[in-house]
C-alpha cells in the first residue's frame, strides 16, 4: 500500500496576517482558503489555543461562525485520522507472550470477565484452589516460619482467596487478556490484569459445584470413614482431606503381621514408658489422645478436652503436647485472660490447619472453667464474628484442644468434657534425673529428629492398621457427648493390651471445686433437714449465726450463693438456688417444689446411694 500523495496546500499564515490575505477575496475564494486553513491546522496537528485563535480572529471579522469553523475543524480532523489509519500497513496479531502453556482467559468488558474467570475457577481450572462453606480458599506453603519451636506447623496452609490474591493466582498460572483495535481494524491479544472489583465479584459468589470441596489439612495418615487409611499425599476425593505429610513415611499394610503389631507395641511403650504416670488410666488415656487425631474422620465425631496437669514443673506434660504435635503439627497459644480473648484466640486457631490447639504451662493451680470453652469443645462446627467487621466466619470443629499445667483444677462442665493424664514424680527437681534412668535419654530432642517422629508415626499407624483389621473393636465407656470417642479409643487402647482407660473419672471429678463445694453444702443440707422442704426465707435464717457466734452451716456455705462477703436475701438466695435444680453433686440434687395455697417456692434435698 502506497502513502497518500501530498496535498498542495497553501502554507498556514498567521493571525496577524489574516487580513492582507483574505480581505481582498470575493466571498467564494475567502471561504474556500478558510477551509484550507482549518485543513491545515488538522495536518499539523494545531493546539487547542492555536486553533482557538484563529476561529476567534475568523468571527469577529465576520468570515465564518464559531460554530462553523469548530465543525469544519472536527471533519477535518476525521479525515485526517481515516486517511492515516488506512495508509498505515497491518500489524500482525501480538505473540501470547507469557501465556504460553497457560490457560487462556479472555477478559475484555466487566461483564464478560466476571463470566469467563467464573466459568474458569468453577471448571477446575487452578489446582490449588478449593472451596470450604461457600468461599474459594488457596492451599499453599508458607515460607519463612518465624517460630521458635512453641509451634510445630504442618507445611501447607490454605486461607480465603482475597482479590489481591485472585490476581496473583491469574498473573501466575493463567493468561488473562483482552482483545485490542489497532489501526486498519487489526486486532491483537494484550495481557491484562482484570480490576479488583472484577475480583470480588467473581468471589461474592457462594456456589461452586465443580469446585473440589476443602474439609482440612492433615500432616499424617488418617483413617477414612470406611476404614481404610488415607496414605497417599494431596488432595482426597473421598474425605475432602488434603494430606501433606510432615515426614515422609513408607506403605502401612492393610494388615500388619503378628511381628510388626508386637514390635510396634514395643516400639510406642519405649517411647511413653519413662513418663511418671500417676495410675495406668494417665497412661492409657494418654495413648487414646495420641492415635485422636488419626481416628476423627473415621469416627466423625467430637472429641473431649485434654489436660495434661502435673505435680511440679520439669515433670514432662509439655512433652506430651510437643509429641503429639511433632506427630501432627500444634499450635501454642497463651492462656486467654477471659471469655472474649477465649473467642477471638479460637477463631484465629481454627483459620490453621493444626489439628492440636495447646495453652501450654498456664498458671499453677488455675481452674479450667469457662462457657465459652465448654461450648466449643461440644460443637461440631464453631462460628463467629471477625474482629472490626460485620462478617463471620464458620469453621469445622475438628481439632483437639488441650492444656498443660501443674495442680490444674476443672470447674464447671468441664469436668464431664476432658480426659486428663496426670503426672507425678514424686521426688525433688525432677529436672536433675540422671539419662541413664530413661529408656530413650532425653526425648525432647529424639522427638526433634524427623526419622524419629517417622517411626513414632508409622508405629502408631501399625497399631491402627491393626484394630481396623481386628474388626475395630469398642469398649462400654460412657462419656456424655463423647462416647462415640471413648468407646473406639477406649477399644483400640485395650485391643493392645493397656489397662484402665478413664479409670481415673473420679478423681477427675474431685478436680471440679464447685461440685466439691457444692457436695460439702448438700451434705450440711440434709444433715440438718432431711429431706423436708424449706422456704427461701427458712434457709436464709438458718444461715445466721448462733448467739454463741458458732457458724450452723460449718462454713459450707459456697460463695456463689453469697452476695460478696454477705449472707443472701432470701429472695437472691432462691434465684440463685434455681441455678442449681437438678443437678448432681455426689450423691445430692436440690430439687423445687411449690406450695399451693401460697405459691411460694420451696426446696429440698434429695440423696440417692449411688448416682449413676
Amino acid at each position: 500500500m502506497t502513502a497518500e500523495a501530498p496535498v498542495d496546500r497553501p502554507a498556514l499564515v498567521s493571525v496577524d496576517e489574516l487580513d492582507a490575505t483574505f480581505a481582498d477575496l470575493d466571498e467564494v475564494s475567502r471561504r474556500r482558503r478558510i477551509h484550507d486553513l482549518i485543513r491545515g491546522l488538522a495536518d499539523t496537528g494545531a493546539s487547542l489555543e492555536v486553533r482557538t485563535a484563529y476561529r476567534d480572529a475568523v468571527a469577529a471579522r465576520r468570515w465564518m461562525a464559531k460554530g462553523d469553523f469548530t465543525a469544519a475543524y472536527k471533519e477535518a480532523a476525521a479525515d485526517r485520522k481515516a486517511k492515516t489509519r488506512a495508509n498505515t500497513p497491518a500489524r500482525a496479531p501480538r505473540p501470547a507472550g507469557g501465556g504460553a502453556g497457560k490457560p487462556h482467559i479472555e477478559a475484555g468488558g466487566v461483564p464478560e470477565a466476571i463470566r469467563n474467570l467464573t466459568t474458569a475457577v468453577d471448571g477446575g481450572t487452578f489446582a490449588d484452589l478449593y472451596v470450604t462453606n461457600g468461599e474459594i480458599v488457596h492451599v499453599g506453603p508458607v515460607s519463612g516460619d518465624i517460630g521458635t519451636g512453641a509451634d510445630d506447623p504442618l507445611p501447607l496452609a490454605s486461607s480465603r482467596l482475597e482479590p489481591s490474591g485472585f490476581a496473583s493466582v491469574l498473573a501466575h498460572e493463567a493468561y488473562v487478556f483482552r482483545t485490542v483495535q489497532g489501526p486498519n481494524d487489526t486486532m491483537w491479544e494484550e495481557e491484562h490484569a482484570p480490576p479488583e472489583r472484577v475480583l470480588a465479584a467473581v468471589l461474592s459468589r457462594r456456589h461452586w459445584p465443580r469446585v473440589r470441596p476443602l474439609r482440612g489439612i492433615v500432616g499424617s495418615p488418617v483413617l477414612r470413614p470406611d476404614g481404610s487409611l488415607l496414605q497417599e499425599p494431596g488432595y482426597d476425593p473421598a474425605t475432602g482431606l488434603y494430606y501433606a505429610p510432615k515426614v515422609a513415611l513408607p506403605a502401612v499394610p492393610d494388615r500388619p503381621t503378628r511381628d510388626e503389631v508386637v514390635a510396634a507395641r514395643q516400639f510406642v511403650d519405649r517411647v511413653i514408658h519413662d513418663f511418671p504416670w500417676v495410675a495406668p488410666a494417665d497412661k492409657a488415656n494418654y495413648l487414646a489422645i495420641l492415635i485422636t487425631p488419626i481416628l476423627r474422620p473415621y469416627l466423625r465425631t467430637l472429641a473431649p478436652f485434654w489436660m495434661a496437669t502435673a505435680t511440679t514443673a520439669s515433670s514432662g506434660k509439655s512433652l506430651l503436647v510437643d509429641m503429639v504435635g511433632s506427630i501432627y503439627g500444634k499450635q501454642q497459644n497463651p492462656w486467654p485472660g477471659n471469655d472474649d480473648e477465649l473467642r477471638k484466640a479460637v477463631l484465629a486457631a481454627l483459620r490453621r490447619p493444626e489439628p492440636l490447639i495447646v495453652w501450654d504451662n498456664i498458671e499453677e493451680g488455675t481452674q479450667i472453667k469457662s462457657a465459652v470453652l465448654a461450648g466449643l469443645i461440644t460443637a461440631p462446627e464453631w462460628s463467629d464474628r471477625v474482629l472490626g467487621s460485620s462478617r463471620s466466619e464458620k469453621h469445622l470443629n475438628d481439632r483437639l484442644w488441650a492444656v498443660t499445667g501443674n495442680n490444674l483444677r476443672l470447674g464447671g462442665d468441664m469436668a464431664t468434657r476432658a480426659v486428663v493424664t496426670r503426672l507425678d514424680p514424686n521426688m525433688p527437681n525432677p529436672e536433675a534425673r540422671p539419662d541413664s534412668a530413661f529408656q530413650i535419654p532425653n526425648l525432647q530432642a529424639w522427638l526433634a529428629e524427623p526419622d524419629n517422629c517417622r517411626d513414632l508415626q508409622w508405629n502408631l499407624l501399625v497399631l491402627v492398621a491393626d484394630w481396623v483389621a481386628a474388626g475395630t473393636p469398642r469398649c462400654e465407656k460412657l462419656m456424655r457427648q463423647f462416647s462415640p470417642w471413648a468407646q473406639a479409643a477406649g477399644g483400640f487402647v485395650t485391643h493392645h493390651g493397656l489397662p484402665g482407660f478413664l479409670d481415673n473419672t473420679a478423681d477427675v471429678a474431685d478436680m471440679d471445686d464447685q461440685a466439691a463445694t457444692w457436695q460439702a453444702f448438700l451434705t450440711r443440707w440434709e444433715e440438718k433437714f432431711g429431706t423436708q422442704q424449706r422456704t427461701s426465707a427458712d434457709l436464709r435464717g438458718s444461715f445466721d449465726r448462733d448467739p454463741d457466734g458458732a457458724d450452723p452451716w460449718d462454713g459450707a456455705i459456697p460463695a456463689s450463693l453469697m452476695t460478696g462477703r454477705h449472707h443472701p436475701t432470701a429472695q437472691e438466695l432462691g434465684a440463685r438456688l434455681r441455678g442449681h435444680v437438678g443437678r448432681w453433686y455426689g450423691p445430692f440434687v436440690v430439687r423445687a417444689d411449690t406450695d399451693r395455697h401460697t405459691g411460694a417456692r420451696l426446696w429440698r434435698v434429695e440423696t440417692r446411694e449411688r448416682q449413676p
